[in-house]
Order: C-alpha cells, then sequence, then structure tokens
C-alpha cells in the first residue's frame, strides 16, 4: 500500500471535501435497512446511502446490531478513515461520521470484539510524533456513547513492515494480514493467539489457506470453523483477486481453501464479513458497469459526469448476500 504525507491542513481539506462527496449522495436517499433478510444473489447493499460513488470498502456490524463502521477514501486512497452510522428506535440508520478516534491519518478495516465493546483497526497513526508510519494494529473500547482514545497493540503483532485486515475470535485470537519475510506467499495471513490476556508471537496459516501468491484480508469464524479471505494469483482467479473460504475438518486442521465462484468477478472481491448471526455474508467489489463506446448514442459531458458519479463507476461498494447456503454447499 503506496504511504501519503500531508500536512493537517492537506488533511481537513481532503476530509472536508471527502464528506461533502458523501452527504451530497446520501441526500434524499433512504435509510431504512435491515438485514434481517439478505438477498439470494449479491447485491449492492444501501445504494445511495452506503454504497456512493466515492470509494467504500471493508464492513462491520456491532453485535447488537444497531452500529455499521465501513472505511470511505479519496481517489487512489491517498487517504483513508472509518466512519459509522447508527440504528435509531425507529430503525432508521444515521447518516455517516467519522468517529472520535479517526479522521487526522488512514484508519481503515475496523473489527469489533465478540462482545462488542473493543474495537479493533488499522492505522498509519504514529506512536510519536506527528509523521505516519507504516500500518499497525489498533483498537479503542467503548466509554459511554463513544470510544476511548486509540491503543497500539504493541511490538509482539506489530512490526516495521505493514499490519492490516484484524479479525477477532470468540477467545481473542487476532487473524491480520501481513508481507513479512519467510512467509510461504507474497502476502499472507497470520494468527496471534491471546493467552492470559497477552498476543504471543504471530504464527502463519498453513498451506491449506496460504500459497505462494497473496492471501490477504480475512474474516474469521468467531468460533474460527471457517475462513474467508482473498486472493490473487492462483491458477483458478478470475483476474482482480477472488473470495476463497476454507473451513475445519473434525480435527481441527484448516481444508483446502476453495473459490467462491458464484460471488467473484474479474475485479478484486475483498473485504469479507458475516454478520454476528451468521447469517449474512457482506464483501467489497469493484465491479462495475462502464462503457467503452457510446456507438449509436453519443454521449455528452453529463453522461460522462453521471457515470462518475454513479457507485458502479469502478471504486469500490459493499454488497450483501444469504451466506448460510454457500456455507452449507462448502462445509
Amino acid at each position: 500500500m503506496k504511504k501519503s504525507f500531508m500536512t493537517k491542513k492537506g488533511i481537513g481539506m481532503l476530509i472536508t471535501a471527502l464528506f461533502f462527496l458523501l452527504q451530497a449522495s446520501v441526500a434524499q436517499q433512504s435509510k431504512q435497512l435491515s438485514f434481517s433478510a439478505p438477498p439470494e444473489k449479491l447485491s449492492l447493499l444501501g445504494e445511495g446511502f452506503i454504497s456512493t460513488g466515492i470509494n467504500e470498502r471493508d464492513f462491520a456490524l456491532s453485535p447488537d446490531g444497531t452500529e455499521i463502521l465501513y472505511t470511505i477514501s479519496t481517489p487512489k486512497s491517498t487517504f483513508q478513515t472509518i466512519v459509522f452510522s447508527k440504528r435509531s428506535a425507529k430503525g432508521e440508520w444515521s447518516s455517516p461520521e467519522i468517529p472520535s478516534f479517526a479522521g487526522e491519518y488512514s484508519d481503515l478495516e475496523p473489527a469489533f470484539s465478540a462482545d462488542g465493546n473493543t474495537l479493533y483497526f488499522s492505522s498509519n497513526r504514529p506512536t510519536s510524533g506527528t509523521d505516519p508510519k507504516d500500518f499497525d494494529m489498533w483498537k479503542v473500547t467503548r466509554v459511554g456513547n463513544g470510544w476511548s482514545k486509540a491503543e497500539n497493540l504493541g511490538k509482539v503483532v506489530n512490526t516495521e513492515a505493514d499490519e492490516f485486515y484484524p479479525s477477532v475470535a470468540k477467545n481473542g485470537n487476532l487473524y491480520f494480514t501481513a508481507a513479512y519475510l519467510g512467509g510461504p506467499g507474497r502476502e499472507d495471513i497470520y494468527v496471534s493467539s491471546l493467552k492470559d490476556n497477552q498476543y504471543q508471537k504471530p504464527v502463519v496459516l498453513d498451506t491449506m489457506v496460504n500459497s505462494k501468491a497473496f492471501e490477504f484480508n480475512a474474516f474469521v469464524d468467531p468460533d474460527e470453523k471457517f475462513i474467508l479471505f482473498t486472493s490473487y494469483g492462483r491458477k483458478d482467479d478470475a483476474g482482480g483477486g477472488d473470495l476463497y473460504m476454507s473451513v475445519k475438518d473434525g480435527g481441527g486442521k484448516w481444508k483446502p481453501a476453495r473459490n467462491l465462484k458464484d460471488l467473484n468477478s474479474k475485479q478484486i472481491d475483498y473485504c469479507p464479513f458475516v454478520s454476528p448471526d451468521g447469517k449474512v455474508l457482506f464483501l467489497t467489489s469493484e465491479r462495475h458497469q462502464l462503457p467503452v463506446s457510446f456507438a449509436g448514442a453519443k454521449s455528452n459531458v453529463q453522461t460522462i459526469r453521471d457515470i462518475a458519479q454513479s457507485p458502479l463507476n469502478g471504486t469500490g461498494n459493499i454488497y450483501w448476500v444469504d451466506f448460510q447456503k454457500i456455507y452449507n454447499q462448502l462445509k
């Protein structure tokens, strides 16, 4: 991931512009969104409200179902920030906002603990000074209706390399992505076990999950029965990076990962997340419907502007689908 160094003034201007676009896109859109009946076919989530003309990725739903978090970014992802929306008693979701702990540096990939009281994420915020650093794992804990100050997970988990996409099991085991030397592939999935409230040295998952290619952005089942992730460069990859799933056998070993062919596209499909009740799969995709010509129906300036501002403009969007059928077929 490319790193960008900007002044606070520049970041402030970027955030203002980014949220002007976001608020304009959600204006007049319905904020009534229920996750109780997921579609059987992969569908855009909250078009015009969550999935808009800017780049959205990642997704996290709180265990009680009243809060969603995801990531939005500037073009080329020079700056990324987590945003949140809360559901009212009437079932209406609030307009996206940046949480108190975010907004100055690139913060992305939110993941709740099983009890919903801790939120993990990746960030390039500094541990000292003001200059951005490499991406580390961080966490915040609930304080009243808000969040605590962000806390770095420490040197056992974090290194001078980048650590991305946390996913936390019920027992506290932390799964994440890194491109460490000595791994089986170009980028791999690791797990740091939690013992006596202390993270242990990360261990790379075996080659039932990791390969010589790229494996990244994994979601682990809270009971560690299955893992969803993206791989790029495998022989059965559709082209941009596909979603795969591995389940554990009766002895607790990972079975060979299988391509989720019915969900994948020619563009990148990644950032999987399964709802706390296990019924809904959310994912990010950059699939699009961009034209390559306007033969017989000449375009105009407004046509191009409309395409650029539409959700299917090639930037990331969040999708959802019924997960039960998928899981039953592959377990």
